[in-house]
């Protein structure tokens, strides 16, 4: 199990960026401590990313996000394929153009990767979730049918160098959270996440979880394109506990507060 979290702001968007970053950290800062870490799009296109192997207490007042950022990814790790000692197998992940983050067990990816005559982005590398963003990065215009290949658990997001979208997307058996605001779309892994977002950058969401087997599309903090694509519900894996690192979420919770104070 792993958390994710991110964001798409239109221009008009007083939301201040490290605020809601640093939200959106504490919101699923319970869901891993293997690793953390961050990326966004800056004003030229490139995507500057970060990530680290700790749990997200040690990364949380680190976090930097300039304010003529609009996009944003978030996310805290519990490995299970792939080991952090090798940081191109944390998230995000970059494979090629293309940078994302993956909740869930993608069973097929070596056998995709095979098909597909595709290459690892780094020697090494055994991360499952690579293969999402593999996929994403030689199915542009078809990522539907590139989700649908995928069989295993999945909530994911990424960015894309050669487009101005963020993508997310809903498989099987992964929670993933939106929350819509007035020039906001907010998502994370957690109800809490976008809580959180709420208090601290000051703004109303609206609240719905994103139906399994759907696939949008956000520019400027709005909805442009929705698609649905098939999940192979034959796919199953023993339960998971909803908490994984409730120190770090604690710790979060404590340090967001405190910071929330000194800044005011």
């Amino acid at each position: 199990m792993c958390g994710i979290a991110g964001y798409s702001l239109g221009p008009e968007s007083a939301v201040e960026r490290t605020v809601a970053a640093r939200a959106l950290l504490t919101g699923i800062a319970e869901r891993g401590a293997d690793a953390v870490g961050y990326a966004y799009r800056t004003p030229n296109a490139r995507i500057a990313m970060h990530k680290q192997r700790s749990g997200a207490t040690a990364l949380l007042e680190r976090i930097r996000v300039p304010e003529d950022v609009s996009q944003l990814l978030v996310h805290v790790r519990d490995y299970t394929k792939g080991h952090p000692s090798l940081v191109a197998n944390n998230h995000p992940i970059r494979h090629g153009a293309v940078v994302g983050v993956h909740n869930g067990i993608i069973q097929n990816d070596d056998e995709l990767f095979a098909r597909h005559q595709i290459e690892r982005a780094e020697a090494g590398m055994t991360v499952d979730s690579e293969i999402i963003f593999a996929l994403a990065e030689v199915s542009r215009g078809r990522t539907a049918a590139a989700l649908a290949q995928l069989y295993g658990s999945m909530a994911t997001a990424w960015l894309d160098e050669g487009r101005p979208e963020l993508v997310v997307a809903r498989g099987l058996g992964r929670p993933l959270w939106l929350g819509m605001g007035k020039h906001e779309l907010v998502f994370a892994s957690t109800r809490l996440g976008l809580e959180l977002v709420e208090s601290y950058a000051g703004i109303r969401l609206r609240k719905s979880e994103l139906p399994d087997g759907t696939v949008i599309a956000v520019e400027h903090g709005k909805i442009v394109a929705k698609d649905s694509f098939h999940v192979d519900r034959s796919f199953q894996e023993d339960p998971l506990p909803a908490v994984r690192a409730p120190d770090e979420a604690r710790s979060c919770r404590e340090r967001l507060a405190t910071m929330h104070v000194a800044a005011a």
